[in-house]
């Protein structure tokens, strides 16, 4: 880039001094000085946007990295289980030979007696545990305990009529 040393600007600023005067050279210095700060944001800006550039395209081949690796073992640990399972059904398959389902365990209280014994869960009454508020307590409170209409609700706080 450029090269400026003490010397050099000396020497700009006298001839800029003998050129501009006395009067105009505080205001062109202002204005030098305001554009070679926007020169450098500009740069700055640049290098940044650049960096950021970089940055992205080495993640963008770190995650390519990451997600084969990802599949690789995906694709170990789904062969290992294919073959894991392969050698169970072949053992089970083995272990089974000549067993009769029904005789090795129907006996009266084994493993399968309650399965066969047609269980049904008890039927729970879910109005009883909808609440666990107290009745008397939801009567002194003034909670509804039953749904009215609008017509019942004005009959029933109607002052009685005075019969003459």
């Amino acid at each position: 880039m450029l090269d400026f040393g003490f010397d050099k600007i000396a020497l700009i600023g006298a001839v800029a001094l003998v050129v501009l005067g006395p009067e105009r050279l505080p205001r062109v210095a202002r204005t030098v000085g305001h554009l070679l700060g926007k020169a450098q944001r500009y740069v700055a800006d640049v290098k940044a946007e650049v960096n950021r550039s970089i940055e992205l395209e080495e993640l963008k081949k770190m995650k390519g990295g990451i997600e084969e690796a990802a599949r690789d073992i995906g694709a170990s640990v789904q062969q290992e289980i294919n073959s894991a399972s392969q050698v169970f059904e072949q053992t089970w398959g083995d272990a089974s030979t000549g067993l009769d389902p029904d005789s090795s365990y129907a006996y009266e209280g084994g493993p399968l007696s309650s399965a066969r014994s047609g269980y049904q869960a008890p039927k729970k009454n879910w109005r009883v545990k909808r609440s666990a508020t107290p009745q008397w307590y939801k009567q002194r409170q003034g909670v509804r305990r039953y749904v009215q209409s609008g017509a019942a609700r004005v009959a029933r706080f109607r002052p009685p009529s005075a019969k003459v």
